[in-house]
């Protein structure tokens, strides 16, 4: 469903350049459920931007569902916005129009097609995420967490393929953020539809078989959930995914970026250079100063 190869974006403004995102690649297979976490200004806004057709590519290659999204014209990114992916934002003043009701809001996606069999479909939709009761109340009248449900359904409206989520349960307490995530898993089993989260929030991560970390720009590592018997393979999970195992991402070139709690871990987080070393099938990085300690 998604494919980026050597991602690069450059924002412009004056006489400054600011590098968002720098070589990311990262592969996301159809029907997959999955999330993206990074700390504030790693790129993964800027990678879900340009995932839902929100703002292009700098450079290298960046396809979804077939479309190669740096080729589009305009009129073909309008479509592809219309039917290809939908969205679910954090804010919800982006999703949802205050003086309408849960039904009217879930229609507006379908004023440019559909419209004899809008009102059945938004029904329906409303039904989806156990809100058909609540169809005729104004927002005002709903709860965050039916907010966010009505959010989900204006975001399937037009059938999309693609259903990208940002920080989805942000502003949800944990009953209502478990209530909508366990609707997301819903939606991808029964859908097959492909859902793209990303948030800060680890212990919502957790709850899909595959994470991604980006850093500075690129990818970092992946943590894959744990398997039974899976205990001890891989690279080694940080503590905060006990319930996955953590992958280093290689490029092509065999470059990675080494997580963070691992130099934390050996006291090198703030060096510049690691010692590298070869022992028997296994390769070991230490702090640069253990060299200097053997001599």
């Amino acid at each position: 469903m998604i494919s980026c190869e050597n991602l690069v974006k450059i924002y412009k403004t004056a006489d400054i350049e600011v590098v968002a995102l720098q070589g990311l690649n990262l592969q996301v297979e159809q029907g997959e459920m999955m999330a993206i976490i990074g700390n504030s200004g790693s790129g993964k806004s800027t990678l879900l931007n340009m995932l839902g057709g929100l703002d292009r590519p700098s450079a290298g290659k960046l396809h979804v569902d077939g479309k190669d999204m740096l080729k589009l014209t305009d009129k073909e990114l309008t479509r592809y916005k219309r039917e290809t992916v939908g969205f679910i934002w954090q804010n919800k003043a982006r999703n949802l129009i205050p003086y309408l009701t849960a039904r009217e809001n879930v229609e507006i996606p379908m004023l440019l097609h559909d419209r004899k069999q809008k009102r059945m479909r938004a029904m329906e939709l409303l039904d989806a995420v156990g809100l058909g009761h609540r169809a005729n109340n104004r927002l005002e009248q709903l709860s965050g967490g039916e907010q966010q449900r009505v959010a989900i359904a204006i975001a399937l409206a037009n059938r999309p393929k693609l259903l990208l989520a940002d920080e989805p349960t942000g502003a949800l307490d944990t009953r209502t953020s478990a209530q909508i995530m366990g609707l997301l898993c819903k939606l991808n089993a029964e859908l097959g539809l492909t859902i793209v989260i990303v948030t800060h929030d680890l212990s919502l991560a957790k709850q899909v078989k595959r994470v991604v970390a980006i850093r500075d720009g690129r990818t970092s590592s992946e943590m894959i959930l744990r398997q039974s018997g899976d205990a001890g393979a891989g690279v080694g999970a940080d503590d905060a995914f006990d319930t996955h195992i953590e992958y280093a991402v290689m490029d092509r070139s065999g470059r990675i970026q080494v997580p963070e709690h691992y130099l934390e871990a050996v006291g090198a987080k703030d060096a510049d250079k690691v010692l590298l070393r070869l022992e028997n099938d296994r390769i070991v990085l230490l702090p640069a100063d253990a060299g200097n300690k053997e001599q």
